[in-house]
């Protein structure tokens, strides 16, 4: 049958391309997600003063979650190359429903460890590499765009689910909002999973552009070229240049995320002054998410991949006396308008090289990674706080690693012919 046909045959039988319907379905599932992963900071002050822990005691608690978050994605990304979506995203919203659920009952540190770092720490595993490489899978073109969508949502949720739960904790106390956000985490999350498909071709559909003549991208060869295993993927140079500017893209933000109210409020801002220069960093990710995703469709994700570390560089300018919130905030969202847009490029520019055949596996060990970066970059940065009574030294540690990335995406090259049967990388 001659593509003309088959795209003929495809619209008469499915006259809405369910591709879109999924994107939607993962953009909900994102700000559930993401947004009550961001709530975490609100609900532990609280408990804070209940218990009288310590900062470090919680902040733990932050960093072992992220470790864990990361190893699961590889287990959770395996799952999803073999089982799909529906069923891994299911087991991921009943795990981070049950984990709200549970810190409700928290009344010891064992409890708050079991809950926070393993049971939503695993649940967590399912929110990147699952539901990116269902994007992947889903979309040939257009890949970029739909999957900045999809990081869209994540921003989103982080930036409107916080202040909701801190409006809750004030109405009905800490335990009573962790069940009302698990309830509402779990039906949501199960719910919306129920109607998610891995295989287009399984209900009479192709990816987004398959079924077209493509032409060959000049910065990476079409995705049907490619079908690496996640061991063939290790062996070649450009995954690990893709893996260090991961991690450097990744320390760097959360490093601001999470320590960029307290250097504002250190400088005399106020402290809504200093939540809403947070609040324009999920702008920031927001945007650069959407506006780089389109971009790369146009120019190429690898180029655009590399272009996204040069906002970054903006952090460095945090090491000036600059005491104006609006600049500040000026200056974080420039940075995190880099970082949306790298870090939603990821998956989309390992898709094209490496193909879908594994890409779930591929992408969970590279959000493994990430992780790493985003545990311990804010571990480091209170560290040098600690140790030097300002965060000079933390954001000068940010810039030098965002030149790193970016010299390392300025060396990723498209890989050559795959000699992986002689067992040398390519």
């Amino acid at each position: 049958m001659r593509e003309k046909e088959i795209d003929q045959s495809i619209k008469t039988r499915t006259p809405l391309f369910y591709g879109y319907i999924i994107v939607a379905l993962i953009f909900v599932i994102q700000i559930v997600m993401f947004g009550s992963s961001a709530t975490a900071g609100v609900f532990f002050k609280p408990m804070l003063n209940e218990f009288g822990w310590s900062r470090a005691l919680i902040s733990g608690a932050f960093s072992f979650s992220k470790i864990i978050t990361g190893l699961a994605g590889i287990v959770m990304g395996g799952l999803n190359d073999r089982l799909g979506p529906r069923a891994v995203v299911t087991i991921s919203g009943l795990l981070v429903g049950a984990g709200f659920l549970l810190l409700s009952l928290t009344n010891s540190v064992w409890q708050l460890y079991l809950f926070y770092v393993v049971i939503l720490g695993i649940g967590m595993g399912g929110v990147y590499a699952p539901q990116m490489s269902t994007i992947a899978r889903w979309f040939t073109l257009r890949r970029n765009l739909m999957t900045g969508f999809a990081f869209v949502g994540g921003s989103l949720g982080g930036l409107l689910l916080p202040p909701a739960a801190n409006s809750l904790i004030v109405v009905n106390g800490w335990r009573i909002s962790f069940i009302i956000m698990g309830a509402m985490t779990l039906v949501i999350i199960v719910l919306g999973a129920q109607f998610l498909k891995g295989d287009p071709r399984k209900i009479g559909q192709f990816p987004y552009g398959e079924s077209q003549k493509l032409e060959v991208r000049k910065d990476f060869p079409p995705v049907t070229a490619q079908s690496f295993s996640l061991k063939e993927a290790i062996y070649t140079r450009q995954f690990w240049v893709i893996i260090i500017m991961a991690f450097c893209n990744i320390f760097c933000l959360q490093t601001i995320m999470v320590h960029i109210v307290p250097h504002a409020t250190d400088l005399g801002i106020s402290s809504s002054a200093a939540a809403a220069i947070l609040a324009v960093l999920s702008a920031g990710l927001l945007t650069g998410s959407l506006v780089m995703g389109y971009n790369a469709d146009k120019i190429g994700t690898r180029k655009t991949f590399i272009i996204g570390f040069i906002p970054m560089l903006a952090v460095l300018f945090l090491l000036l006396p600059i005491q104006d919130p609006k600049v500040i905030g000026l200056l974080v969202f420039i940075m995190a308008f880099g970082n949306g847009g790298a870090a939603a490029l990821m998956s989309p520019m390992l898709a094209e090289m490496y193909g879908i055949r594994s890409n779930g596996l591929i992408l969970g060990f590279s959000s493994l990674v990430s992780s790493l970066g985003g545990a311990f970059g804010p571990f480091i940065a209170g560290y040098i706080f600690d140790t030097s009574g300002n965060y000079q030294a933390a954001f000068l540690l940010c810039g030098a690693l965002i030149v790193a990335g970016l010299g390392a995406g300025i060396l990723l090259r498209p890989l050559t012919k795959r000699t992986l049967d002689a067992g040398t990388p390519s």
